[in-house]
């Protein structure tokens, strides 16, 4: 018995070793093979167990698109359990959240951080050319992602929204929240406030193409400053009633 507890101890003390002391470019060349070159991590600096960089969410040009400055901490228990928890520190993140990552999977738990309302053409890239205006705020309670699978809840809020191709400004406050359940994340749109009206449901699955339906009411008096920037991305349904829908194709991955 004395034998395997030494044995343990080694191995142990073997993973704390490749972790304390392989650098953190390793990270970045992880993300990028993940993310497909949407995801970097840049000017890496330190080592698998305590570093920092500029995590940058880029479009599908490999252009960078927001770039935010990041740290994180290994906690040297965890280890031990077989997985490594890093406490990370985001730029813009009100305060640090844990990242666990395991053979099973990866989880993200209390995050909360703000972004420019930029950020959301860089998941749905026809959205790009409406040059969109705001604030996002993003907002985790937890997220595990585990051999395909999703589970969590994450609320994203687009605040004082709006597009530098209307007058109308801000054309209100909306939110998301998403639902991941097995393979599938679902999404429900609704507004919280503001002129233009939008609500609307949303399904990403694995392996298919996301299916979504998002309606747009326009009272009178803005009909005629909105149906220009409506009919790029929606089609008319009736007087100040636009529909959008992945048929569409209006915007996509």
């Amino acid at each position: 018995m004395k034998r395997w507890l030494l044995l343990a101890f080694a191995l142990a003390a073997f993973a704390v070793a490749l972790v304390a002391l392989a650098p953190a470019t390793l990270i970045d060349t992880r993300l990028q093979r993940m993310g497909e070159g949407t995801l970097r991590l840049a000017e890496a600096r330190g080592s698998l167990w305590s570093g920092a960089g500029w995590i940058e969410v880029r479009d599908a040009h490999g252009r960078a698109g927001i770039a935010r400055r990041l740290s994180w901490r290994v906690r040297p228990a965890s280890l031990l359990r077989g997985r490594v928890v890093a406490d990370i520190e985001l730029e813009q993140a009100e305060r640090r959240f844990p990242v666990t990552v395991s053979l099973s999977g990866v989880e993200v738990g209390a995050l909360h951080v703000r972004l420019p309302a930029a950020a959301l053409s860089l998941g749905m890239p026809r959205l790009g050319p409406l040059r969109l205006t705001g604030e996002v705020v993003v907002d985790i309670a937890q997220l595990s992602l585990e051999r395909g699978t999703v589970r969590g809840e994450a609320t994203l809020q687009w605040r004082a929204a709006g597009s530098a191709l209307t007058p109308v400004a801000p054309l209100g406050d909306y939110e998301v929240r998403f639902t991941g359940s097995g393979n599938a994340v679902k999404g429900a749109l609704r507004t919280l406030e503001g002129p233009l009206q939008l609500e609307g449901t949303g399904t990403w699955s694995s392996g298919a193409a996301p299916s979504f339906l998002v309606t747009a009411r326009v009272p009178a008096q803005h009909r005629e400053q909105l149906a220009p920037l409506l009919g790029l991305i929606a089609v008319e349904r009736g007087a100040g009633h636009f529909e959008v829908d992945s048929a569409s194709a209006a915007f996509g991955s």
